[in-house]
């Protein structure tokens, strides 16, 4: 069995006691959280933080956010390593241009869309409007909603006339 990274009855050191050469002893504050067979891990953490402050982090935490402190701190520590100026903040902004630009192509695609749909209401309300309103045999094979198109849109066409005759404001 094993208990933080040590074997019961043998004293194997955790990766930070091996790290910086001292004995592990039992009640190591690195061992649960830096085992003996994760090393890199305590030393990309002691390389930007250092084993001093990683040691007075995990002492002024309870034992419960601990883990997650540490998972923080080899996280930040990797970024770090492979970003010394802006370590996750690079990453995190980075992240942001990208959804920035995502959000700006998702606006623009839907923009189309309407406007595509819009270009097909118009295209449709003119062969509509190209049809004539007596036509009995066309009207019989539209559908019930292509029936009161045509029959707006015939409508539209009687109103836009020019020479009516009679004002449509008088009574």
């Amino acid at each position: 069995m094993k208990d933080g990274g040590r074997k019961q009855g043998v004293m194997s050191p955790c990766a930070a006691c091996k790290l910086l050469r001292r004995r592990c002893a039992q009640d190591c504050v690195f061992a649960p959280y830096f085992p003996a067979n994760e090393p890199h891990k305590f030393a990309s953490v002691h390389r930007v933080f250092g084993a001093s402050n990683v040691n007075k982090m995990l002492q002024e935490l309870p034992e419960y956010q601990r883990s997650d402190a540490v998972s923080s701190m080899v996280y930040e520590a990797n970024a770090r390593v492979r970003d010394p100026v802006y370590g996750c903040v690079g990453a995190i902004s980075s992240l942001q241009q990208q959804v920035d630009v995502l959000q700006t192509q998702l606006a623009l695609a839907q923009a189309e869309v309407v406007h595509m749909k819009l270009s097909q209401v118009s295209t449709s309300s003119e062969q509509l409007k190209a049809v004539p309103a007596t036509s009995n045999s066309s009207s019989e094979n539209l559908s019930p909603s292509s029936k009161l198109a045509k029959t707006l849109f015939a409508m539209d066409m009687v109103v836009d006339q020019p020479n009516m005759g009679v004002s449509l404001w008088s009574c």
